[in-house]
């Protein structure tokens, strides 16, 4: 096989052929580096490089795979860590000016657990500056652009990772989910992403260790390769109070699922969010198809109260606690986004706080009713087409106002809030020819069966040309585009030239 063939193939054919001896780690980890040089320029998905150290780690996997030793379910399979992740030795920015060279000691638990199961680090994935907001850019890396029309943007907050996926650079990628930071960009780029149950993935450096908002979860380009980096990222760990003790075997073993048994609820806009017209008519169109399949596919009209209010306290909490004392000492050093939630928070009260959490209680027992009588609920997962990622957010949706950065993601937030496992998975294009996002909701803590309806569905969506993932233009990804780069403030290496202290690379 050449290079280009051997990216092409998913991450679960990748590994097994590891692990008969068909494919080398060293040949993987080349053909990964090749696509990564050769790409990254035209949609700026990555931001540190490791590639000299991947390079030793791919040769060292191979030479345990000659041996016969055990492998680890990753074994020698390349990794992109979302940039707000700690890699031990591995410059980590948050795509904040401030932490501009700042190199971990330690790395973040999942990622410790993923190279554990053999995983190679092989990139850091471009985030927003510290993760708030679903546009990737900011002024360390700049903008990340979409593998389907490079002017607009990819998602966020894991949209690098999203990006880097449906570019064939890299077979597998972590992200984490506040508001809707797996799904979104997952949509926009047309590769799947998982937001996990609380309990499932463990999150170390969560600032409030008993907050269900945020999570850390996998994506990759299908549902089997997400399946395979969840196996991995499964488990209890004593720092993270909100993690349980899984097995990872149910993810490596989905149940097979008969569609045709299927009880369907859906919703075009959860009865509270602002949502386009044509994306509207797209998943109206979706669920005609879908019905086809299953037994049964029917509105559900659910009456969520004040979801938006109960999130924007909820989230207004969680980064005074993350934020608080950068926001007091050095101001400057955030991005508006991260200031806007900051000040936010000063104007709610305890009482405020008390009605949020009994608010999002409400919610999440209506999901929970409304999945006592379905198998599955099913939303769009953005309200709206790829926008230029020169605009920072979506200021109106469906010619309504939004009040705030992130209220166009209500969508995923108000799922966010139920607290329920929700995946995105790529279902054709919209109106416009981008990447249509279909969002699949699960029963909480029951993520194994949602992996195992959401493959059945996409492997009813393989043969039709209309609801299959779609793929980009590979050629057109060629063309570099410099002005992704335009919002960088400052050269991102301890140099200027590009090459960090630690030696690693940027692309």
């Amino acid at each position: 096989m050449d290079h280009d063939d051997i990216v092409r193939l998913d991450a679960v054919t990748q590994r097994r052929l590891i692990g008969q001896r068909a494919l080398s780690p060293v040949e993987l980890m080349r053909a990964c580096i090749q696509r990564m040089e050769a790409l990254n320029p035209g949609v700026n998905a990555l931001a540190t490089t490791d590639f000299e150290r991947a390079m030793d780690a791919a040769r060292a996997a191979e030479a345990q795979v000659m041996r016969g030793d055990a492998l680890g379910l990753l074994h020698g399979m390349p990794l992109g860590v979302k940039d707000l992740q700690d890699t031990a030795g591995l410059r980590t920015t948050y795509g904040n000016v401030a932490r501009r060279n700042f190199v971990p000691q330690e790395d973040i638990g999942l990622v410790a657990r993923l190279r554990q199961a053999g995983a190679i680090v092989t990139a850091k994935t471009n985030v927003p500056d510290m993760g708030a907001g679903a546009n990737t850019r900011n002024p360390v890396w700049g903008a990340t652009g979409n593998p389907f029309d490079g002017r607009r943007n990819a998602g966020g907050s894991s949209g690098g990772s999203a990006a880097a996926l449906a570019t064939d650079m890299l077979p597998l990628a972590t992200g984490s989910d506040t508001g809707g930071s797996l799904r979104i960009p997952a949509a926009l780029c047309g590769v799947v992403g998982l937001r996990p149950s609380p309990s499932m993935v463990a999150h170390t450096t969560r600032p409030l260790g008993w907050s269900a908002l945020s999570v850390l979860g996998p994506m990759g380009r299908n549902v089997g390769d997400t399946a395979l980096l969840m196996a991995a990222s499964v488990g209890f760990d004593a720092r993270d109070p909100l993690s349980a003790s899984v097995a990872a075997t149910s993810f490596l073993q989905l149940p097979p699922v008969d569609l045709s048994t299927l009880r369907i609820g859906f919703t075009e806009d959860l009865g509270l969010c602002a949502v386009d017209a044509g994306i509207r008519r797209t998943f109206r169109q979706r669920m005609q198809a879908i019905a086809r399949h299953v037994r049964v596919c029917e509105p559900w009209q659910p009456a969520l109260g004040d979801a938006d209010r109960a999130f924007d306290v909820l989230r207004a909490e969680s980064f005074l606690a993350a934020f608080a004392d950068v926001y007091r000492t050095a101001p400057d050093t955030l991005g508006p986004n991260v200031r806007a939630n900051v000040e936010m928070a000063a104007s709610i009260t305890l009482a405020d706080r008390a009605w949020a959490h009994l608010e999002q209680t409400r919610i999440a027992r209506r999901f929970t009713q409304a999945l006592t009588h379905y198998d599955l609920l099913l939303a769009p997962v953005s309200p709206v087409s790829p926008f230029p990622w020169t605009e920072l957010y979506a200021r109106e949706v469906d010619g309504q106002p939004m009040h705030n950065y992130y209220q166009w993601l209500g969508l995923t937030y108000v799922v966010t809030l139920a607290t329920n496992p929700a995946l995105s998975l790529p279902c054709g294009t919209d109106e416009q020819g981008m990447p249509f996002g279909l969002q699949v909701i699960g029963r909480l803590n029951d993520d194994a069966m949602l992996l195992a309806a959401a493959q059945a569905l996409e492997q009813a969506f393989a043969g039709d040309a209309t609801l299959r993932r779609p793929l980009p233009d590979i050629g057109r990804l060629r063309t570099p585009h410099p002005e992704l780069r335009s919002l960088v403030t400052h050269p991102p290496g301890d140099t200027g030239d590009g090459v960090g202290a630690t030696g690693t690379t940027a692309v």
